[in-house]
């Protein structure tokens, strides 16, 4: 959500650390926090003003009206303020419906006035502007301000002066205190727009001759605008409203979604509950709460939640169990549900969240059990069938009831199965899977001719089109009182004043997209370009709608897709200006955008005259960037979809990005081709279930648009509605409203005064808001009614009473579809064209593969890493578990080489011999070659790479062959002097021995080294001790023909993979017989190779030239000088 409520304290703090005005705010953090956990002495040499000043005492969280309440300890010492707090602390209290304790306290000076010195101010956020009110009588008794304040509508991207807040706001003040209150109130002004507030009240605010006093304040910041605020805000603590507690799974959620891409909430409602959700997407979250109300749930539900956004198989894992972890603390006699919900997703992968799921199940498949949980799944979407199956078969294997239903089950109907109001089928019907387009039936390369005409129902005229309902412009006045009261502050007069008072003066387009609509997509999101071509080629456009696309983050080129069976190229370009320039044709942006960059990207795009409509997917736009959106968007003409959407569809035409899903659900759904029936919905997830609703009650979807889940959308209901009663082709009209918000009103208006003529069919989802005792925020982030009137209740009672056509509930919605639209086919507003088969498209190799219809022989095998994963796992180990256990450099080598899990002693060995190997001084040839080519100026993998080629059988890779030739001699029970023997008989150097330096008087130390922890360690050295023989028989001889590090190295490692346990030998030997041995060197003297290369640049070394003096020059006679 964006916005959130902050503590008194908090909302002090940022005001008197950045509030700049020339009125002397007194009493500067003059505040202490209380608790339970209080120690006083310790508070009181933190704040000694506490033991000097008189005080008030009062509850800091959240609760409204305190003082009349008699939440209010006032003029108090601090030995009051002690007993004052111990008569309260921790104590249950009632305020309106929730019941609370009280833990947290707020201690201030008491200020020493009158009444005539109290004042009220007030800013708050609206889609226009902000408004300022202020009232010249604040305190208790301050009644209901929004009659009695002044009130002042700050534009936005307008600044309040000083000179309008004395003309518009203080006509009731004392001229001696206008000039302090209008800087104090254009200096809050500024912080509020600063510190992107959303809400911000102070009552009373004090002026008296000593200055300002700031007594009580209530205050809401945008949440989202953390990424620009971070600096001023630090870290906040947004707390719960009263009378809910904060619990630490609900702050763990929090994190979770804070650091992932999608979408994750949970609010504990009520944890000893017995109904607990599972609800995939914001809209269809509400409206699962709803039926479970509606149904008589409301004191047995126990959470609200919701994940979209297409988590990740881990994140839905860490999601679902968190849930299944609360619901499994306490029992209850009646058992457990569990509602797995969620309406049609448009791109986010069923199948893979439900594995996350699914794992969790697992899990806790035994305390599920003793809690005796059934679990309900109704679910949609990419691969929804496979997600079904497996979450069938794991209900099979666990024992655990789990009732499956796909999108041939209306999505609420669950929720009836599970509250046992209907019968639970016992073999659901399930839709055959759609994807008729997995290969192409028609032999002809070319694109398949137009099929449907322009729209589904046949087209008429406008002097033919029939209202379906009759204007309500008769209505007694009282009635349209009650149903337009709500725009008091709002709208007035007729439509066309009231878009003339909106400010807009570019003319809107009413038909936002044709058949022949071009756009730029903003990001490199190539799956949702891909699907927006997939979606052309089945609605038979002769061209692709996707022109271009822009991605600032690389250079231009040439990006590869689809149409239909055929590769095409579509241009990439690095800034707008080229992509506008060289696509004049285009009208349509549809920004993937962050949220960070969104709003800049926007406004760059309203700088093109070109630009009709743009679409942003983006969540998490702070408002005030939002509403300058608006603004431009007004000025310029321009159509704004989102934030915070999937978009919209045009059956036949053009659809945005991942709107309407795959192309299963496209067919499924009929959106190839257009019907009779638009609709506007906020939720992008509801909107695809309104596809499926429409296109099994109806003949189809005319157009959809999803305006967003902000509380400022770009476009609102109002908008589309009226473009909908302006276009023949639609006959009927469908409105999915929301709780929050007062536009739903502005249809009831429409419908009173006769602008909209065609039949309505309206639902505001969230009617379980008014049920809950404590506010709930939900997914949506305009979710949220501030007054009355924005409940979904009022809404749809509104809609009612205005002529619109209104189910019970959401569970009927579907059913009244049907009336309304069988009475226009039986009117004949509607004649029903026959269906014409749509092209077939083939299906993209990665998703076949996905939904398991298809296999190919991998390019390549690996058997010792995945990074597919939620986590980087080393040969099964998850990466975590590879630092928990501290298995250190051996270990992981240990994983990546062996595949095994090797001893403690084993991977200290292996520490051990890197370190030994990874430096033997510059003179080496492998350090040499790397300094030279250092010095010649190449880079850092030049130098090493050029070192590394010097490693062979007489530089460095002695380990192997020392090795093999120890072995083999060993092996076939070759005496060590027979070994010595053979060799000289044949020629051959023994690998592994002689030293250049050491000697048997001269030991190598790292051999020393090696050999006390081999001795130690091991449990069996049978080579070793044969090689230390053969070094006998060769050191008398010579003394430096000792056993070099190398071949140590080489058979103690024998040793190692014989006797360790981890391998067979026929295993042991393949890993010598490969070349493992020389790995350890390689390894280890690249670390040496690297600090040489390190050290000549550190030391600024010039080029290498060897010296003359040091080269024999032996050319033939005849060429000497």
């Amino acid at each position: 959500m964006s916005a959130k409520a902050i503590s008194e304290q908090t909302g002090k703090e940022f005001l008197y650390k950045h509030i700049c005005t020339s009125a002397a705010v007194q009493n500067r953090f003059l505040y202490a926090s209380v608790t339970a956990e209080t120690d006083w002495d310790r508070l009181t040499q933190e704040h000694p003003w506490l033991l000097k000043e008189r005080l008030v005492v009062k509850p800091d969280q959240l609760i409204k009206r305190r003082g009349k309440l008699g939440l209010v300890g006032i003029d108090l010492d601090l030995q009051g303020v002690k007993e004052w707090v111990k008569a309260h602390v921790m104590k249950e209290t009632t305020v309106g419906k929730a019941r609370g304790v009280l833990k947290n306290f707020l201690i201030e000076q008491f200020v020493q006035h009158t009444q005539e010195e109290e004042f009220y101010v007030c800013i708050y956020a609206t889609r226009e502007g902000d408004h300022v009110l202020f009232h010249h009588e604040g305190g208790v008794e301050v009644g209901d301000v929004d009659t009695k304040a002044q009130r002042l509508l700050v534009a936005v991207d307008e600044k309040l002066s000083e000179e309008q807040v004395k003309e518009k706001l203080l006509t009731h003040v004392p001229d001696e205190k206008k000039e302090v209150l209008a800087s104090f109130i254009v200096g809050l002004f500024n912080l509020y727009e600063d510190l992107y507030f959303t809400y911000l009240e102070i009552n009373p605010i004090v002026v008296t001759k000593d200055g300002v006093y700031v007594l009580d304040m209530a205050a809401k910041i945008d949440a989202t605008a953390d990424y620009i605020c971070k600096a001023k805000w630090g870290d906040v603590e947004f707390p719960p409203p009263f009378g809910r507690e904060a619990y630490p799974e609900e702050a763990y959620i929090a994190d979770l979604d804070a650091k992932s891409g999608a979408s994750l909430k949970l609010t504990l409602l009520n944890p000893r509950g017995r109904i607990w959700t599972m609800v995939a997407g914001g809209g269809a979250s509400v409206v699962y709460s709803d039926t479970i109300c509606d149904l008589g749930g409301v004191d047995e539900l126990a959470n609200y939640g919701e994940y979209s956004g297409a988590p990740s198989e881990q994140q839905t894992y860490d999601y679902a169990k968190t849930i299944l972890s609360l619901m499994t603390r306490e029992k209850h006699t009646q058992g457990k549900v569990l509602i797995i919900g969620g309406s049609i997703a448009n791109f986010t992968n069923v199948a893979a969240t439900f594995k996350g799921i699914v794992r969790a199940i697992k899990d806790y498949q035994g305390p599920l059990k003793e809690h005796e949980v059934t679990i309900f799944v109704r679910r949609g979407g990419p691969n929804y069938q496979e997600g079904l199956r497996v979450m069938g078969e794991v209900g099979k294997t666990t024992g655990i009831p789990i009732h499956v239903f796909g999108t041939e089950t209306h999505m609420t109907a669950i929720v009836g199965m599970a509250l046992g109001h209907r019968p639970i089928p016992n073999q659901p019907p399930m839709d055959a899977h759609t994807a008729n387009f997995l290969l192409n039936a028609s032999n002809s390369p070319v694109t398949p001719a137009t099929t449907r005409t322009a729209s589904f129902s046949e087209p008429r005229t406008s002097s033919e089109v029939n209202p379906a309902k009759k204007s309500k412009a008769d209505l007694p006045a009282d009635s349209l009182h009650s149903i337009l009261w709500p725009l008091k502050n709002m709208v007035t007069g007729d439509w066309k004043e009231a878009q003339a008072s909106s400010g807009c003066s570019g003319a809107k387009p009413t038909t936002l997209f044709r058949k022949k609509t071009k756009s730029i997509v903003w990001g490199m999101q190539t799956r949702a370009v891909q699907g927006m071509l997939d979606f052309d080629y089945v609605c038979s456009r002769d061209d692709p709608s996707v022109a271009a696309m822009v991605y600032p983050f690389t250079g231009d080129h040439k990006q590869k897709f689809y149409w239909g069976h055929k590769e095409i190229l579509l241009p990439v370009y690095k800034n707008m200006a080229d992509a506008m320039k060289k696509h004049p044709e285009v009208d349509v942006l549809i920004s993937f955008a962050s949220l960070r960059s969104a709003f800049d990207s926007t406004m760059e795009t309203m700088q093109y005259p070109q630009i009709h409509t743009i679409a942003i997917i983006a969540e998490g736009i702070p408002e005030a960037q939002t509403r300058k959106i608006i603004k431009k968007a007004d000025e310029k003409g321009v159509a704004i979809i989102g934030p915070a959407t999937v978009g919209g569809i045009k059956p036949g035409c053009f659809k945005i990005g991942n709107t309407g899903g795959m192309l299963d659900n496209i067919l499924a759904s009929k959106l190839y081709r257009p019907g009779s029936v638009a609709y506007v919905s906020r939720s992008g997830g509801m909107s695809n279930e309104l596809n499926n609703i429409v296109s099994r009650t109806t003949d189809g979807v005319y157009e959809g648009v999803a305006i967003g889940g902000d509380r400022y959308p770009g476009s609102t209901f109002m908008d589309h509605v009226l473009r909908y009663q302006d276009t023949p082709g639609v006959q009927m009209i469908i409105v999915l409203g929301e709780v929050g918000g007062t536009e739903e009103y502005k249809i009831c208006q429409g419908i009173v005064e006769g602008r909209i003529t065609k039949p309505v069919v309206s639902w505001c989802i969230g009617t379980c808001a008014t049920m809950f005792t404590s506010e709930v925020q939900f997914g949506h982030a305009g979710a949220c009614a501030n007054q009355a009137s924005e409940t979904a209740v009022a809404k749809n009672q509104a809609l009612r009473d205005a002529g619109a056509y209104v189910p019970k509930s959401f569970d009927e919605l579907g059913d009244v579809v049907k009336t309304v639209y069988d009475e226009l086919v039986a009117n004949g507003t509607i004649t029903p064209a026959q269906e014409v088969p749509p092209p077939t498209v083939p299906m993209d190799y990665s998703w076949a593969r996905e939904l398991g219809l298809i296999r190919k022989p991998a390019s390549f095998m690996t058997s010792i890493c995945d990074e597919r994963g939620q986590e980087l796992i080393y040969a099964g180990m998850p990466i975590t578990e590879v630092f928990k256990e501290e298995m250190g450099l051996g270990g992981v080598l240990g994983l990546l080489w062996f595949q095994r899990r090797l001893p403690r002693y084993a991977c200290q060995f292996i520490e051990m011999c890197l370190m030994v190997t990874a430096d033997h001084g510059p003179a080496v040839s492998g350090a040499h070659n790397t300094i030279v080519c250092a010095r010649a100026g190449k880079d850092l993998i030049s130098s090493l790479t050029s070192g590394l080629l010097t490693i062979g059988d007489r530089f460095g890779g002695a380990l192997d062959a020392a090795a093999k030739l120890f072995s083999k001699a060993f092996d076939s029970g070759m005496l060590p002097m027979e070994f010595v023997n053979k060799m000289k008989k044949d020629g051959k150097l023994i690998m592994g021995i002689g030293h250049r330096v050491k000697s048997i008087n001269n030991p190598d130390m790292r051999v020393q080294i090696l050999k006390d922890f081999v001795k130690q360690q091991f449990p069996s050295t049978q080579l070793l001790d044969y090689a230390l023989d053969v070094e006998k028989i060769t050191t008398s001889k010579k003394p430096n023909l000792i056993l070099n590090v190398d071949g140590f190295i080489g058979v103690a490692f024998v040793d190692l993979l014989r006797t360790c346990g981890g391998f067979t030998r026929d295993e042991a030997d393949e890993f010598v017989e490969i070349g493992a041995l020389n790995g350890i060197f390689v390894l280890g003297r690249s670390m040496g190779f690297i600090g040489h290369y390190l050290d000549q640049k550190r030391l600024k070394q010039g080029l290498y030239r060897h010296p003359w003096d040091d080269i024999s020059y032996v050319l033939p006679e005849h060429m000497s000088m």
